[in-house]
């Protein structure tokens, strides 16, 4: 806080304006809260889990609730700007700081990606609509043209038909074909992406009551409107379609886990605000909470609605909501969910491109960053530099990225943040007289409850799931699903397979029009299992096993061993029991990213580390001679 304040008077008393109280700062979280979320991510999560994703919805708001205990309680003890790269200064030191600074920006910068894709989608969505049709290959990102492309052509070998395709295939199909060349090389990029990233980085630079009062007004329209679809989709809803309740059982939950976690991600960039808050002890940790509960009714009930609608299954889409409405014949209403979810989606990459610069601005201050990325606008009072250049980091990969990739990314490097900022409490608590802000974490014992819940959970996994468990421990091989296979033969291995069947089972086969996908997807298991034992084709791409099933596992077996050495650790240091649940909701919500998912945030912590040591380690200001006397 010193610090903070020296660099001020470095700035010729140029600091960040103070204008923000609880309600803004609610409001800020609301609005990082509820975009991407309700508006596209919840469609795919509720395709996978069913009416039952309610339930992955409530575990993960009480994840972000332990973890918002943890960030109110260092909020209340180092009102300064920089989030979890702060709080982990405070705890662990230098280097860990600048990892989870590092990781930060997946979470503002990477992750305002997935919301500038997503508006993209609802903009051009609503062009559509009112008869302006923008080419393909000018509104999508460039991986997923080639992938969609590829995979499209694999099936169509495999016998589909273009028309019989799901409409992302299609646009990426037409996409891929459809884009202008450059020396063989396929021109296709985002610029609506691109386009709202340059409006929302200028209302950013201009200060924070430009963007208090914008966000502010967002926020009104878009809960008004999420009011609205709940209140009128009540009436459409057929209770046939929450039966079954889960359909694909917990594990088809918790295929949502990164789509729905980034949810909620925004809640943490209410502390980024810290400098710009009136009273940021006592407003900072209300504003956290207040933001959570009030999502969390809006989603649990936005997903009842949604799924009672229509059967889950046909949710799969990029823009629900205005899908179901589309679907019920009502397309007045459609075109009035893609105006708001343009505005909601704004609003989200509002408060990121607001929180990424101040992250910086505090890496800065410390040294592990360039000082440019400290200076403070004389004008607008913000942070410019910083902001400019996250408006650059954002905008760049917007027009060739993945949607899936970088959710996941933006997950997995927030949940890592989340489990810091927890490990972080806990070691507070566990040295004596250290220093406490105004608002503390209930205490509760965790030497009980903690080995309790373990073995419980033990139990309770071999009783009723003990197929998979066992599944989980031989490391047995594993056959590719339907889709997946077709997608990986070539067009011989494709004709011969379609051969085998129709001579197989030809009356089912004639059924799907010589759809070996389609054929393939309709068997039951032992069916299927049986057919794909009699096709001659590589077992390679007919079963995974050996490593490839194993390196799925790993990031499981690293929350099992965690959790046990936590438990130790609880039982032998009597740590509080809140912010070692929030540690442990998070690290198993991260152990359900996909191995790849962990192998792309260990090859960016690498690199963070490499930055880290051949520039950041010298300049930092706890290697100056001052520093060190």
């Amino acid at each position: 806080m010193a610090q903070a304040s020296k660099d001020a008077d470095s700035n010729e008393h140029i600091s960040l304006s103070k204008h923000l109280g609880v309600r803004d700062l609610t409001a800020f979280g609301i609005a990082a809260i509820i975009g991407a979320g309700i508006f596209s991510t919840i469609g795919n999560a509720s395709a996978s889990g069913g009416p039952g994703v309610i339930f992955l919805f409530l575990f993960t708001a009480v994840a972000c609730g332990f973890a918002a205990f943890a960030y109110a309680e260092f909020a209340s003890l180092v009102p300064v700007s920089g989030s979890a790269y702060t709080y982990s200064y405070v705890a662990f030191g230098e280097l860990v700081a600048w990892t989870i600074g590092w990781a930060l920006i997946m979470e503002y910068a990477i992750g305002n990606i997935t919301v500038a894709i997503s508006w993209s989608d609802y903009f051009t969505g609503l062009l559509s609509n009112m008869g302006m049709h923008i080419p393909e290959w000018m509104t999508m990102d460039f991986l997923t043209a080639m992938k969609g492309f590829k995979q499209a052509d694999a099936l169509i070998a495999g016998g589909k038909e273009f028309a019989n395709l799901g409409a992302p295939l299609q646009d990426a199909y037409t996409a891929w074909t459809g884009a202008p060349q450059l020396f063989g090389l396929h021109i296709v990029a985002d610029l609506p992406a691109l386009l709202i990233i340059i409006l929302i980085t200028r209302l950013v630079y201009r200060g924070i009551r430009e963007s208090r009062n914008a966000s502010n007004i967002m926020v009104l329209i878009k809960i008004a409107i999420v009011l609205l679809v709940i209140f009128v989709g009540a009436f459409y809803v057929n209770t046939e379609n929450w039966h079954p309740f889960l359909p694909n059982g917990i594990s088809g939950v918790l295929k949502g886990v990164s789509a729905v976690f980034f949810a909620y991600i925004g809640f943490d960039a209410i502390s980024t605000t810290a400098e710009e808050c009136k009273n940021p002890q006592r407003d900072l940790p209300k504003g956290m909470m207040w933001a959570i509960i009030i999502c969390t009714v809006l989603y649990v009930a936005i997903a009842l609605v949604l799924t009672g609608m229509v059967n889950y299954s046909e949710l799969a889409v990029g823009d629900p909501l205005a899908f179901v409405f589309q679907k019920l014949d009502m397309p007045w209403f459609s075109g009035v969910i893609a105006i708001s979810a343009i505005v909601a989606m704004a609003s989200v990459l509002l408060v990121f491109q607001l929180g990424q610069p101040r992250i910086w601005m505090s890496m800065s201050r410390d040294g592990l960053l360039p000082k440019k990325f400290s200076k403070i606008h004389p004008k607008f009072h913000t942070p410019s530099y910083a902001t400019i250049v996250t408006g650059f980091v954002v905008a760049v990969p917007a027009l060739f990225m993945n949607l899936t990739m970088v959710t996941d990314l933006c997950s997995i490097g927030t949940l890592f943040a989340f489990v810091l900022v927890c490990a972080g409490v806990l070691k507070l608590q566990t040295i004596p007289n250290a220093p406490r802000g105004r608002f503390k974490t209930p205490y509760m014992n965790s030497k009980y409850i903690m080995p309790a819940m373990v073995i419980l959970a033990g139990v309770l996994s071999y009783t009723y799931n003990k197929e998979n468990v066992m599944r989980f421990l031989s490391n047995e091989s594993r056959v590719l699903d339907a889709t997946t296979l077709v997608s990986h033969l070539d067009k011989e291995e494709s004709d011969y397979a379609k051969y085998q069947v129709s001579l197989s089972d030809p009356e089912g086969y004639k059924s799907t029009n010589g759809d070996l996908e389609a054929y393939l997807s309709k068997l039951d298991e032992s069916a299927y299992n049986s057919t794909i034992q009699s096709l001659r084709i590589p077992e390679t791409k007919k079963f995974e096993g050996g490593w490839d099933v194993f390196k799925h596992k790993i990031p499981t077996w690293i929350f099992i061993f965690t959790s046990l050495l936590l438990t130790y650790w609880a039982w032998t240091k009597n740590l509080s029991l809140i912010p070692l649940l929030g540690l442990v909701s998070c690290l198993y919500m991260m152990s359900e990213m996909g191995v790849s998912n962990w192998m792309g945030f260990g090859i960016w912590l690498v690199v963070g580390l490499i930055i880290y040591f051949s520039f950041s380690y010298k300049n930092s200001k706890l290697n100056l001679p001052e520093a060190k006397s």
